[in-house]
């Protein structure tokens, strides 16, 4: 396990403290990234005569990012965005108003959750400080579910370890 992804998660995990806002997130942040390939999946061009959409590098880049992060939640972070964008292909390929309704509806819905869990938590999301934090979420969610199944005890030990820090 990298420092790095502990150093991300931990930073993540601190501004989501209150179980309420884990849990609006566990809803909110798979919205808004479905929502996101929803609407990237509509987005389409040619590049060497390959017929790709904006979604399939949005996914390409984000999985790198999180391969330098950790190769486990990487892949179960690839096949998480495979589904979506699978669902979000279907949706584009409807008419314009169905399209944007799911991907719009999906992203307020979404925030919306996002909202009601920093209420709860007291406390600003954290990309509003480290833009990161955008990335870092869906790696959150991830690895919470894993930790809710009993899985990767030692990253769940070394994030609550760097929480229990005094702040640098």
């Amino acid at each position: 396990m990298s420092e790095r992804l502990v150093r991300h998660l931990a930073q993540y995990a601190a501004y989501h403290r209150d179980r309420r806002n884990v849990a609006t997130h566990m809803v909110g942040i798979p919205m808004i990234v479905l929502a996101v390939e929803v609407l990237l999946a509509r987005l389409r061009f040619q590049i060497g005569g390959v017929e790709l959409a904006a979604v399939d590098l949005a996914i390409v880049a984000v999985c790198c990012f999180y391969f330098t992060l950790d190769r486990r939640l990487a892949c179960g972070m690839a096949v998480l965005l495979a589904v979506g964008k699978v669902i979000g292909g279907k949706l584009a390929e409807q008419d314009a108003a169905t399209w944007l309704g799911w991907g719009l509806g999906l992203f307020v819905a979404g925030w919306l959750f996002q909202l009601l869990g920093h209420i709860w938590e007291g406390r600003k999301p954290a990309f509003l400080d480290d833009l990161r934090g955008l990335l870092i979420g869906p790696l959150f969610v991830l690895a919470e579910a894993v930790f809710h199944f009993g899985r990767r005890r030692d990253l769940r030990g070394a994030i609550e370890a760097r929480l229990a820090q005094p702040a640098e």
